[in-house]
């Protein structure tokens, strides 16, 4: 099996954390170990003091319903100096609480909120364990398995109240009929279009199925002429352009220039001469040089 370069395995992992004391390598390729939450504390001490892992970069939590401790605090930790990572994952459920880190990482104090408040984890020892990303006076821990994905109340500004105001969650949504199980299976009536995926007969109107045999393919046309010219002097306006196109293409070049010629710029009428330019503007070309008065 191939893992990522940046995935850190037990392999690239510090020959030190095989004596690491009160934890459990978990089953799987990363570096993660299962810890009790009353050696908590302990093992984090080693782990920054004894095998240089100085940073705590996330405390996550998850949420197992079916497991009599449901919860799972996971705690990663980096190493600057060996490049290398690793996790502790802590159980417990709703009504126990896990020992808090912030006497280790000062950090910790809002990565535990963060949880709290999103599961519902306690932890001993915080000294600010209250909500951090929902709002004041929020009910319930939108993170857990049970929660619903609505929620169950939501604000909006009130023009009579000029404030902010909360109500039960509703859903108004026109054609919000849904009356198929799962949506990847699609409903039971035939939706527009969906009846020529069947055999029909032609001329059989579309929801009534085919008396037998296949529907033809490929139907041939009445046109028996093609709709498009084949050449330049297929104009498609009939025989007698055909023919008038023919006669101007074999003209000579020079005939053709004249005729083009003719076509842009008409001849002016007999007797009809052209006005002269008004404004005292001289003709283009070289000015007559002045000479003496009198030379002719």
């Amino acid at each position: 099996m191939s893992v990522a370069l940046h995935v850190p395995t037990y392999s690239d992992a510090p020959a030190s954390l095989a004596k690491l004391a009160k934890a459990k390598p978990r089953p799987g390729l990363e570096t993660a170990f299962d810890v009790h939450r009353d050696d908590l504390v302990a093992v984090l001490t080693e782990l920054r003091d004894k095998h240089e892992y100085q940073q705590l970069m996330e405390i996550a939590g998850v949420d197992f319903p079916d497991r009599a401790e449901r919860f799972e605090v996971v705690y990663c930790l980096l190493s600057v100096t060996r490049n290398h990572r690793v996790r502790l994952h802590v159980a417990t459920d709703e009504a126990t609480p896990v020992p808090s880190a912030t006497g280790l990482w000062p950090v910790a104090g809002w990565l535990e909120r963060e949880v709290f408040d999103l599961y519902g984890v306690g932890f001993a020892g915080n000294p600010d364990l209250r909500r951090i990303l929902t709002d004041y006076g929020f009910e319930g821990y939108p993170q857990r398995k049970d929660f619903p994905l609505t929620g169950h109340v939501e604000l909006r500004y009130s023009e009579a109240e000029k404030r902010v105001v909360y109500e039960p969650v509703s859903l108004p949504q026109d054609f919000r009929s849904f009356d198929f199980l799962m949506p990847w299976e699609g409903p039971e009536y035939v939706l527009p279009g969906d009846e020529k995926a069947h055999g029909e007969a032609p001329g059989a109107p579309s929801p009534a199925p085919a008396p037998g045999g296949t529907t033809p393919q490929n139907v041939k046309t009445p046109a028996e002429t093609p709709k498009t010219t084949d050449g330049p002097a297929e104009t498609g306006a009939g025989k007698p352009a055909d023919q008038e196109a023919k006669k101007q293409a074999r003209k000579p070049r020079a005939a053709k220039a004249e005729s083009e010629v003719s076509k842009r710029s008409p001849p002016a009428k007999a007797g009809v001469q052209s006005k002269p330019k008004t404004g005292g503007e001289a003709p283009p070309g070289p000015r007559p040089s002045p000479g003496k008065k009198g030379d002719a």
